[in-house]
């Protein structure tokens, strides 16, 4: 009798052992999915953690703005405006369009705290076809092709102080550009704090380049050097379409204006952080735009400027001299911290894509040791190695421009529906209705002028692109076919294996 109560509880407890199993494997098997068959009660609470912070925010927005753009574009803006003064007037006016589309965002990202930018906000505001068109557009062309642009940036002012007097061959330029994607992809991948660290720090770094060349800039004024800014309306060349052309110019050198939504998991307070970080970076990058634009006017006429090969090198060959090979490093920074930030946003997306089901199921999963959406950032990498082989970099610009600006002006208007549509939905910021509106005005300005100024086969290839997503939609997504999941289901298991990583859980509804 003794030995039997003894063995009773232990009998009990694995008895209620031996249910718990069954009852587990009776849920993975009603799931009817061999890939969730890794599925535990710890993967279950695995999501990404909220370690960024306000001063990581502003870094991520500066950092990422910052790049490329403000040493390239100067000359496509002048161009199409004809004028210093015109030419000012437009960068200060892409910094008010950056501010009211980010103030937009800020709304749709502290209403629907959902990671991935503009994916949810569509999935919200139309459903889940203008969803997946976006995240089909951009994790196979937008994002992967910026990524590869910033990099062969990188790469170009990295190797010019070694090939002085001529450009650099192309191969080394691609090899730099790929060491840079696989360098950017290995950091995010393993550490959050690591991206958010070298961020923070390749922030600080460009910023003294902006610095050095804003203070000489204001320097040379106190010296006189204001020749330049007199008259300076006489002699512009406004149209529409030149207008249309220098605000695709100039947005491209903003562009990154709504990077924070793309994390807004990670963020930490997003309520609070979010509208301060946009508040706080983006009005400081447009101060530092229009006054790097005023430096390089007081050491080069527009002349000059238009005919610079690069106008940030020929303004430190004529102000710094000795130093002069300082600029081609700090740019290289600032490229290299553009595109960090734009990996660390963007593998968001295809990560918030995969977790929804419009995109392969293992890109929604999280690596066990680095809580990270690894295989989203592996394939991001990977894409933007493919997109360095093309050597026409400013045909992928327009096809960029041009396609995420019609989704920019679809998620505002998307704003717009619902507040109509979910009148009930917490909104801690409300913006007032006037700004999207004239937002979705401005986007539809800035798709339509090119198209009439220039009219290229390339706009209509690339909205046929776009469309061509929904023949992968309806089968692989909306129908499910089963030949479909029989192709993807080894692969799935395959990446869990190789990269121990699990499914996340389901956001919060």
């Amino acid at each position: 009798m003794k030995s039997c109560s003894r063995r009773g509880p232990e009998a009990g407890k694995r008895s209620n052992r031996t249910m718990g199993e069954a009852r587990k494997r009776k849920e993975v098997k009603d799931d009817g999915d061999d890939s969730q068959s890794v599925k535990s009660v710890e993967s279950d609470t695995l999501q990404l953690k909220k370690r960024v912070g306000l001063f990581s925010g502003i870094s991520l927005i500066v950092g990422t703005i910052i790049g490329s753009g403000i040493f390239i574009s100067p000359k496509s803006v002048l161009r199409n405006t004809g004028a210093v003064g015109p030419c000012l007037v437009i960068w200060a006016g892409c910094g008010v369009i950056g501010i009211l589309g980010a103030l937009c965002f800020a709304e749709l990202g502290t209403m629907i705290t959902k990671s991935g930018g503009e994916y949810p906000y569509l999935m919200e505001a139309f459903g889940p076809i203008p969803a997946f068109l976006f995240s089909w557009a951009s994790v196979i062309v937008t994002k992967p092709s910026s990524f590869a642009i910033i990099c062969l940036s990188f790469a170009e002012y990295a190797s010019a102080p070694f090939y002085p007097g001529c450009e650099p061959p192309q191969v080394v330029i691609k090899c730099l550009a790929a060491a840079a994607i696989m360098s950017i992809t290995v950091v995010n991948c393993l550490s959050v704090k690591w991206a958010s660290y070298l961020q923070n720090f390749l922030t600080v770094a460009k910023m003294i380049i902006v610095i050095i060349i804003i203070v000489s800039g204001i320097v040379l004024l106190i010296q006189g050097n204001t020749q330049n800014f007199e008259n300076s309306f006489e002699g512009s060349s406004i149209t529409a379409g030149g207008i249309g052309l220098a605000l695709y110019n100039g947005l491209w050198a903003y562009d990154g204006w709504n990077q924070l939504n793309y994390i807004t998991e990670e963020l930490k307070n997003p309520y609070r952080n979010l509208p301060l970080a946009i508040i706080l970076g983006i009005p400081l990058v447009m101060a530092c735009y229009l006054l790097i634009n005023i430096a390089y006017f007081t050491v080069m006429t527009p002349t000059e400027l238009l005919q610079s090969p690069a106008v940030a090198v020929t303004f430190g060959d004529r102000v710094l001299h000795p130093a002069a090979w300082l600029v081609p490093l700090f740019v290289a920074f600032s490229t290299i911290g553009s595109a960090n930030g734009s990996c660390f946003t963007a593998g968001r997306l295809t990560y918030v894509a995969g977790r929804e089901g419009h995109m392969l199921k293992f890109l929604s999963y999280i690596s066990v040791k680095r809580l990270t959406p690894l295989p989203a950032i592996v394939s991001y990498g990977i894409i933007g190695m493919i997109y360095i082989i093309p050597a026409d970099i400013n045909t992928l610009i327009n096809y960029f421009s041009f396609a995420v600006w019609i989704f920019y002006g679809l998620t505002i208007a998307g704003l717009i529906v619902m507040r109509f549509t979910k009148k009930d939905m917490n909104r801690p910021i409300k913006v007032p209705i006037v700004i999207p509106i004239l937002m979705v005005l401005v986007s539809a300005y800035l798709v339509i002028a090119p198209i009439v100024d220039e009219p290229e086969w390339a706009y209509l290839y690339c909205v046929i692109f776009i469309l061509s997503g929904l023949l992968i939609y309806f089968p692989f997504v909306h129908y499910k076919v089963k030949w479909a999941q029989k192709i993807t289901k080894p692969i799935t298991m395959y990446v869990q294996m190789l990269m121990e990583v699990v499914p996340a859980e389901e956001s919060k509804k």
